[in-house]
């Protein structure tokens, strides 16, 4: 466990604290399973603290956009809340904090390749919060959410991610296709407490997006958004395409007519 050691102080400048029990921080990195393979280890995994951070991420969110958007009706923070602590936003957060390569999993899950899941990342960047809280208060938990939530609050109010993603979908499949989506469960994995859901949406008979998620309905609203983004790629191409063919078409037919004659002939 040396290494882990030396690799910590990377750790805690991704973060941006240092933190003074590095014995929290290492908990917090710590996947069951990897106890599980190594039950003489003296500490915990990390689903308490997992826990403990979901509950401050949730509070510390509703406060910011409570304050940063004071006209804002109480549905739209709540959908705008939604958005920005849901799994795959979570395991976005993480990546960012580079939080992968310090995961201590088993082998198992480092062949299931368990460093780069959603639904893993999410938990520990969870844990990470619940560790930081009892390291150095809540401010310092309040700093590194506020931190990570404010560009993404932007971005998902520009893209209009805080609307239900699968309304949206319905909307645009009907109006513009004809057809309804249609969802199907793909796959369901991990233990009971940590259930990660996979799930395809369709369109007609093509498969227009794959989402995750921690209940089948996070993992619907999140293949709902990968089909939306789709959608506008391939309208957007389209309506090019149109457009070019159309002045194409006019192109071809003012060098098809014939010139008008300067001199036209006397009666």
């Amino acid at each position: 466990m040396s290494m882990l050691g030396m690799n910590l102080a990377e750790l805690e400048a991704n973060l941006g604290f240092r933190f003074d029990d590095k014995s929290l921080l290492q908990r917090a990195l710590t996947h069951r399973s990897f106890l599980n393979e190594n039950p003489d280890l003296p500490w915990l995994d990390n689903e308490r603290l997992e826990f403990l951070g979901d509950s401050i991420l949730g509070f510390i969110t509703a406060e910011h956009l409570y304050h940063r958007f004071p006209e804002m009706k109480e549905g739209d923070l709540t959908s705008l809340r939604a958005a920005l602590v849901r799994g795959q936003t979570l395991a976005e957060f993480a990546t960012e904090l580079n939080l992968g390569p310090f995961l201590l999993i088993s082998r198992g899950e480092e062949a299931g390749r368990g460093r780069a899941r959603p639904a893993l990342l999410a938990a520990t960047f969870e844990a990470i919060l619940g560790a930081l809280y009892f390291d150095q208060g809540l401010p310092a938990a309040r700093e590194l959410i506020v931190r990570m939530i404010e560009e993404k609050t932007q971005s998902i109010l520009q893209e209009r991610l805080d609307r239900n993603a699968k309304s949206l979908l319905q909307e645009l499949s009907q109006g513009r296709l004809k057809v309804t989506p249609v969802y199907r469960l793909l796959e369901t994995r991990g233990p009971d407490h940590a259930r990660e859901f996979t799930v395809e949406v369709l369109l007609g008979e093509e498969i227009f997006g794959i989402g995750h998620g921690r209940n089948k309905q996070s993992a619907e609203q999140d293949a709902a958004r990968t089909a939306i983004e789709r959608l506008e790629e391939e309208f957007h191409s389209a309506a090019e395409a149109e457009a070019r063919a159309a002045l194409d078409t006019l192109i071809r037919q003012n060098g098809d007519d014939p010139a008008p004659e300067s001199n036209p002939p006397s009666i």
